[in-house]
């Protein structure tokens, strides 16, 4: 039953030491967002337990013409009587309407107007009115879905910063609560209709349901309570899994391909997920792969690499350099240029010692990433070669060839591909008035 002390319970239950914290309450005028700002006023006024600060949020669509409207004087005189500073936005003819997904577009303005005042007053967190029925709702909508246990989970009471402590409670205690107290809230009449899913379940599948057994709705709370159990349970042995499979390098990240597809289905989907890999029928696409195949998702570039699945995040990699000025000009009078180039040979162990005449280059002189359809003319071969198959013919692995630096000059001719070749056209035929290059690991 909803009462001061069970919501006490479950707000502590959600965030350590409530009182510590900064709360924006989204209220809409209804009965459980008005019971919301009437619970934390009462928690708020008793400072010697809870002097924490709040504020209300609320949005006016313009929807409902008068009764939009008198939703928002409701909130409003709440505010001004009870001395809570209160943002308003109210819908104009900028903020165009879409002809259908009303709800996803409303859903979408209010939590940006939300975090905007979050950052804009320094409130921690954003605290929502949902409650038992909108979880079983929700459970309904996602089971039609197929979703999984994820899905079937629920609502979550605590996520990304946003609370619902009243999800536990049901829309009859949230009701009986606002009778109780004597808390002014408006009846959103559109719910009535049954034109969107979500209503279509609200008011013709859950009563049916209801009556089915007087115990419902409690019996529910206790089921999503052990399904979020199970959930916390399945995904502690999904990161054991993980863990056991994975190998987190500097730049990527590599998962056994041959371990991981022993696997069931469910749980390469879980892994592959969080790379942005979540179509269930790219999965089986990833594993049949041949080597040196790539697939892409908004975040990773995934590599088939014989065994192993290598994942490269693709925003790091495009902030990565990919060309740098060694040496803008040569003076012949002056000393050999010597420098050492142990920082750019892409995790290779190997020595190397270059002597690069100035005589025959084109300044500037760079260190860039390969481009298609480079080549040069290595030292200890006859003839040229293409870069590309160079590295093939070095078994480099697509994640090592990216990581590899090619030496080249103002007319972008390779001089040489570090640590493993120089280009035997530009070598100085002595050590005197050239550029040195080189990289010991001792």
């Amino acid at each position: 039953m909803l009462k001061k002390l069970s919501f006490i319970n479950q707000l502590e239950n959600l965030v350590q030491h409530p009182h510590n914290h900064t709360y924006l309450l989204a209220v809409s005028g209804g009965a459980d967002s008005m019971v919301l700002a009437s619970l934390f006023r009462d928690l708020q006024s008793d400072s010697q337990h809870f002097p924490f600060r709040i504020q209300v949020a609320h949005i006016n669509y313009k929807l409902r013409g008068e009764d939009s409207d008198l939703d928002q004087k409701t909130v409003q005189e709440f505010c001004e009587k009870n001395h809570i500073k209160f943002h308003l936005y109210e819908v104009s003819e900028k903020d165009k309407k879409p002809e259908n997904s009303i709800q996803l577009w409303a859903r979408e303005l209010r939590y940006n107007f939300f975090k905007e005042i979050q950052e804009k007053e320094n409130l921690e967190f954003l605290v929502t009115a949902h409650h038992l029925n909108d979880q079983l709702e929700t459970f309904i909508i996602n089971l039609s879905k197929a979703s999984g246990i994820n899905g079937l989970s629920g609502i979550p009471s605590h996520d990304n910063q946003i609370l619902r402590p009243l999800l536990s409670f049901s829309k009859q205690e949230i009701y009986k609560f606002a009778e109780e107290n004597s808390i002014a809230f408006r009846e959103d009449l559109s719910n009535k209709k049954s034109d969107y899913l979500r209503n279509k379940i609200r008011n013709e599948i859950v009563p049916q349901l209801l009556e089915t057994n007087t115990h419902f709705l409690e019996n529910f709370r206790r089921s999503i309570v052990y399904l979020n159990q199970t959930k916390d349970f399945v995904q502690q042995q999904i990161l054991a899994i993980e863990k056991s499979i994975t190998v987190s390098e500097a730049h990527h990240t590599i998962v056994s391909k041959e371990k991981l597809n022993h696997e069931s289905d469910f749980v390469k989907f879980e892994i592959l997920k969080k790379y942005g890999f979540n179509r269930e029928e790219e999965i089986p696409k990833i594993f049949t792969a041949e080597n040196n195949s790539t697939f892409f998702s908004k975040a990773y570039q995934l590599i088939v690499n014989r065994d192993e699945l290598i994942f490269l995040d693709r925003n790091q990699d495009e902030q990565t350099i990919s060309e740098i000025l060694l040496i803008n000009d040569f003076d012949p009078s002056e000393a050999n240029v010597n420098i050492d180039l142990k920082a750019f040979t892409g995790g290779q162990s190997k020595d190397f010692e270059w002597y690069i005449d100035p005589s025959k280059i084109k300044f500037p002189l760079i260190l860039r990433k390969h481009q298609e359809g480079d080549e040069f003319y290595p030292t200890g071969f006859s003839g040229k070669k293409k870069v590309s198959k160079f590295f093939r013919d070095e078994k480099l692995s697509v994640v090592a060839r990216q990581q590899i630096w090619l030496l080249s000059d103002g007319s972008h001719s390779v001089l040489g591909i570090i640590p493993f070749r120089q280009d035997r056209r530009f070598s100085a035929d002595t050590a005197e008035a050239s550029v040195r290059l080189f990289s010991f690991n001792q």
